[in-house]
Parts: C-alpha cells; sequence; structure tokens
C-alpha cells in the first residue's frame, strides 16, 4: 500500500463529495485507500459517503471529537507508506498524488511535503509555508505587520513571504489542509497532539517532525484548491481566539521557560487587540451604509431647505431647533425603513431601497398630520428631500458597485455567466440551478474540447479572451470530460477577475468559493428555505413588532372593526413579545414557525382552495419568504385575527 489519504469531515456534504471524485481520480494507478472520519455531521455527509462511495473506509464518530483525535483514529487504521492529511473542502488535481510520492521516493530526508494551495479564484494562499511561531514572528502576525510588509524576512517570517510561491524549498510549518506524510516518520514522532481541538496541530507535528531531523518542504510542483472557510469560518473573532489559544498551547509544549511567559504574554496582548480590531471592524462594516445614507439625507434635507427658502417661501425662517428634531426624526424613519424593507441586504437590489423610502415618505407625511399647526414643518422640503436623498442614495450605491464594494453587489441575474462543458452537461447543470431556484443569465457554453457545436462560443483553450470578449463574471465547470488538473490550471490562467464554480457530473451540487475568508458558495437542489434565514427571522420579527404596535396604538379604531374582539388585545400583545407570529402554517413538512394568527392563503370568493393547493402555497411562503407579503397579508386580512 502506497498511500493512505486520510480526510475528516465535519457538515460539509457537497465539498467532501467533491473532494472524493477528485482524490478517487488522483489514486488511479496508485495502491491507495481513502479513509474518511466524520465527526457527527448533521447534513447526511456519512451517508452519502456509505452510498456514493463504497470503496472508501467510513469511520462515522457518535461525537464530535475534534480535528487531532478523528485524525489519530485514522491513522491507527492506515496501512500505507505515505499519509495524506487533507480537508474535505479541496480538490486535488489528477496527478498530485504521483508527483508528491514520486518526490518523497527520491528524498529519503523528507519526512512531510506541502504544496502550493489557492483559494477558490485561483489565488496563492500563503499558509503554504510558515515558520515556526515564535513570540516576535506570532506578534508581528496578529497585530498585522506581516500582511504590511508581505516580503520581509524581519516581519513576515510567518508566512515566509520571501520565499518564492513557485520553488521547492525547506519550510518550518505546513499547512493541515494538506499534508503528505511518511508513515515511518508518523509511527516515530506520533500523529496530531490531541491537546489541541481545533488549529495549531500541523505547527505541532511540523515541529515535531522538524525536531526528529526530518525536513518539511514546500513543494510547488502541484496545485491545490483549498475552499477556505468551509470547515470553520475563519473571519470570525471565535477564529481568531481558537487559533492563537492554540499557538499558547504549543509555547507552553515546545518553549524554554525563560521565553514561554514572556510569548505568552505577547499573545494574550495580541489576542485583545485583534478583538478589538474585530468588534470595531464588525460594527463599522454593520453601520457603514446606514451612516452613508443619513449623510446623504441630511445633505438632501439642507439642500431642499436651502432652495426652499431662496425660491418659493422667501420670507420663511425656520428654528434651528425644529429642523434639528425633524431632519433626525425623519431620517431616523427612512434608515429604518430601508433596513426594514431590506436595503441593506444581499444582494443589493434598487427597488428595495426606492421601495423603503416611499413607505418612509408616506410615515413622515403620517406624522406631519398628527403635529399640531405650529409645530408642522413644510412638506415640500418633506418629500423633495426624499426624493433628492433617494437619488442620491442610488447613486452612492452604483460608485460603491464600481469601487467593487461587497456589500452592495447585485444579485446573480446580473452577472454574465459562461458554463464550460457540452451540451448535455449544460443541460445538467441549467435543470441543476431551476430546481435550486437560482437565476443566472448564460450568455453560452464553451466546449471542454478543441472543437466545437455551432451553437458554442469557443473551445477550452480559448476561453480566458472569450470571458473578455463577453464579459463574463462566473464560469461554471462541468467536470466530466474536463479534469481536475485543466480546471485547476484554467481557473489561475483566467485571473481573480472572476468567480469560478465547479459541478462533477452525477453530483446533486455546484461548489466554489470567492474569498478565503468566508464560507464557499454552494447550490444544491436540496430545498433551501428563505424563510430560514437570519434576515427572514429578522425582517418577520420586525413587520410582527411594528404590526403588533399600530393595532395597539390605533385600537380605538381598530378594535370596532375587528371580528375576534375578545382575543384582540390579546393576539396583538401575544405578537409583540413574541410568542405568536401574524402570518404562517401548519404543515409540519417545512421550517416550524410561532404559531400563526393568518394563514396564507388569498381570499376567493365561492372558491375553496383545495389542499393540494394550499400545500403548495405553504411551500412557496417558506421556500421564498419576503416580509412585503406579510405587510400585504395582515393588511387584508387583519380583521379576521
Amino acid at each position: 500500500m502506497q498511500l493512505s489519504v486520510i480526510i475528516v469531515n465535519y457538515n460539509v456534504k457537497y465539498f467532501l463529495e467533491h473532494c472524493l471524485l477528485s482524490v478517487v481520480k488522483a489514486c488511479e494507478g496508485i495502491e491507495a485507500e481513502i479513509l474518511v472520519v466524520d465527526n457527527m455531521s448533521a447534513d447526511g455527509s456519512a451517508e452519502m459517503v456509505s452510498a456514493k462511495f463504497p470503496q472508501v473506509k467510513l469511520i462515522a464518530n457518535k461525537d464530535n471529537i475534534g480535528f487531532a483525535k478523528a485524525n489519530n483514529q485514522a491513522v491507527d487504521k492506515a496501512k500505507g507508506k505515505y499519509i495524506l492529511y487533507l480537508n474535505p473542502d479541496t480538490i486535488v488535481p489528477e496527478d498530485c498524488f504521483t508527483k508528491c510520492i514520486g518526490y518523497m521516493d527520491t528524498h529519503e530526508d523528507t519526512g512531510a511535503l506541502g504544496c502550493r494551495l489557492i483559494d477558490g479564484k485561483g489565488q496563492f494562499l500563503p499558509e503554504s509555508k510558515r515558520g515556526f511561531p515564535s513570540a516576535t514572528v506570532a506578534f508581528f502576525k496578529i497585530i498585522g505587520l506581516s500582511s504590511l510588509f508581505k516580503r520581509s524576512t524581519l516581519f513576515n517570517r510567518y508566512h515566509l513571504g520571501y520565499l518564492s510561491e513557485f520553488a521547492i524549498n525547506e519550510v518550518d510549518v505546513l499547512a493541515g489542509c494538506f499534508m503528505f506524510c511518511r508513515k515511518s516518520v508518523i509511527d516515530n514522532v506520533g500523529s496530531f497532539d490531541t491537546d489541541y481541538f481545533m488549529y495549531g496541530e500541523d505547527i505541532d507535528l511540523s515541529y515535531k517532525i522538524n525536531n526528529a531531523g526530518f525536513k518539511n518542504i514546500y513543494f510547488p510542483e502541484t496545485s491545490v484548491i483549498h475552499y477556505k472557510g468551509e470547515s470553520t469560518k475563519k473571519g470570525s473573532l471565535n477564529y481568531v481566539k481558537m487559533f492563537y489559544q492554540a499557538m499558547i498551547i504549543f509555547a507552553r509544549k515546545h518553549f524554554h521557560s525563560s521565553k514561554k511567559g514572556f510569548f505568552v504574554l505577547l499573545i494574550k496582548l495580541a489576542i485583545y487587540m485583534r478583538a478589538i480590531l474585530a468588534f470595531v471592524t464588525r460594527i463599522f462594516s454593520i453601520v457603514k451604509l446606514p451612516l452613508i445614507d443619513a449623510a446623504l439625507l441630511l445633505v438632501s434635507m439642507t439642500t431642499m431647505k436651502a432652495l426652499w427658502i431662496k425660491n418659493i417661501k422667501t420670507d420663511t425662517h425656520y428654528s434651528s431647533t425644529l429642523l434639528a428634531g425633524f431632519f433626525m426624526a425623519y431620517i431616523v424613519i427612512w434608515i429604518t425603513s430601508i433596513y426594514v424593507n431590506g436595503g441593506y441586504d444581499k444582494p443589493y437590489k434598487a427597488s428595495r431601497v426606492m421601495r423603503s423610502m416611499l413607505i418612509g415618505g408616506i410615515m413622515t407625511l403620517a406624522l406631519y398630520g398628527l403635529l399640531s399647526e405650529q409645530m408642522r414643518f413644510s412638506r415640500g422640503i418633506t418629500v423633495l428631500g426624499a426624493l433628492f436623498g433617494t437619488m442620491l442614495i442610488l447613486l452612492s450605491r452604483k460608485v460603491l458597485q464600481y469601487l467593487n464594494v461587497s456589500s452592495v453587489e447585485s444579485d446573480d441575474t446580473q452577472k454574465q455567466v459562461i458554463i464550460v462543458g457540452t451540451a448535455e452537461e449544460e443541460h445538467e447543470i441549467r435543470t441543476l440551478l431551476s430546481h435550486a431556484f437560482i437565476e443566472k443569465n448564460i450568455i453560452g457554453t464553451v466546449s471542454p474540447f478543441e472543437e466545437k457545436e455551432s451553437s458554442q462560443l469557443g473551445v477550452f483553450s480559448q476561453l480566458k479572451p472569450l470571458s473578455q470578449i463577453y464579459k463574463a463574471t462566473e464560469i461554471i465547470f462541468a467536470q466530466h470530460h474536463l479534469g481536475f488538473k485543466q480546471i485547476i490550471d484554467s481557473l489561475q490562467a483566467c485571473g481573480n477577475k472572476l468567480e469560478y464554480k465547479i459541478h462533477c457530473m452525477g453530483t446533486d451540487s455546484i461548489i466554489g468559493s470567492n474569498s478565503k475568508n468566508t464560507a464557499g458558495d454552494l447550490y444544491t437542489t436540496e430545498l433551501v428555505y428563505a424563510i430560514t434565514s437570519s434576515i427572514s427571522k429578522r425582517n418577520k420579527r420586525m413587520v410582527d413588532i411594528v404590526s403588533s404596535l399600530l393595532l395597539l396604538i390605533f385600537s380605538p379604531l381598530c378594535f370596532w372593526f375587528a371580528k375576534n374582539k375578545h382575543s384582540y388585545f390579546l393576539n396583538a400583545f401575544l405578537v409583540l413579545e413574541g410568542d405568536k407570529t401574524f402570518v404562517g402554517y401548519d404543515d409540519i413538512q417545512f421550517p416550524a414557525l410561532k404559531p400563526h394568527l393568518l394563514n396564507v392563503y388569498p381570499i376567493i370568493d365561492g372558491f375553496e382552495i383545495p389542499a393540494d393547493n394550499k400545500e403548495h402555497l405553504d411551500w412557496l411562503y417558506a421556500k421564498k419568504y419576503d416580509a412585503w407579503e406579510d405587510v400585504k397579508i395582515i393588511w387584508a386580512k387583519w380583521r379576521s385575527m
């Protein structure tokens, strides 16, 4: 047995499936075994492996025992001369294993080998080669100096930025997502240390291999995609804490006592600095668009006030206190309306902003009508300010889109997509997207061969210029006639301005990733209900709160029109405190909701909606939930609740 491939999986079923397909291809012609350890995934990963990969040796744990222990379970069963520790969110080329075995066979002093890692857009991942985390190395990494001075031998010893990504080099640390080890060395020094639950195990193992007199080699003769961010969320504060706590464990295990205390102190100090920075960055990412909008609305109102006084009401004077109060109140109403109506949600849609400003405008005019004559502010300035402010906000979104600000990215229907595949592969991809209710603007297909059909845009070798000609923003590769190596080489050649997805024929998913710090993109025929998203839950709760407050505020009027007067106030209070929701369904096959007061079915005079149609309407409500539908249903049916 030449090779044992070990993969530890946790809740990334579709990425694991594509990974295994690439591993099976890379194992052809090699005496190899594949071992998958599943750490109690809840997404059906273990069942998928059993059903689709009977040749894989599956260890299905009943608990999540952590990365290190799970790998060690498989090491105990491994029979290969070499062991590959591999993450489930990776794609390996067909010649990867033969190249690695060839190098290890001819370099007996090599204990472990790591390849050149790239992300889902083909960009090099610097953690492919690293230095040991001394106190200064780790500190420079945490406070960001290593990122500012990427090629510095002083500041970036963590990622060894001064070493070429294309040259074979001896390094200190290899990445645990792809670690090709000599089994005899692992038997000698031990596998991953179970003191680490996640992160730091690869540093520890690399250190032990090096101390045993063997080399850790960075081997860029093969490139592997790592959809970084899938197994864990790399940008979170919890990740920062866990990763650097692992560094502290490493220091306490391997550093001399004289250095240990200083290292731990520096790391803890840096963790607090990163925590503060992460908190500030997170808050800013949330409020930056509302702050921009508030500033633009203030500019709009101030401008309209000046023009109004100059050209319309030349003899009018407004008190500064009154202006400040009205401007503040109106801006808060408009910003709240944009927030509630999804104007800050991704993907950005101009229609949401316009709808939000219209609703906010109506609310400001309603507020105006409730005030006494001496307290009223100009309706003309209010209306013109809202209109001009809407134009400024829409214009600012266009500017931010031009600057590639991710928070205002448009939806996929505006993206220009090219499929690389045959007519049969194109049909399968289109069908999958359709069944997953994902709309994309597919502009054509490129043949995976050097000959094309008359309906195709061109051939595979022309993919880069074709993507430029047609202004493509996304490419979906069909992996069947194309090999994984061809796909990996192609996405690097086409450049990181494009987005890339991979679909293996016969699977029910399309995978990809557009950032090394966020979870990967996944299109699948498995039903994903919009009503389960955090955005939908927030918007639904907001509609419930506002509607119940309005029913209570206007109860002197509304109460007399309500059919169920005995439960009017009780229901309003129950919704307000979150025990009930206004709109919902009873069907248990869809995501569970709070007990509801109103159903989703329209009232058709003289027609009773059949049960099958009711089930379909419930499904549509859950699948494509829109808070605006709740508003319309409540408006139409509130008297019957």
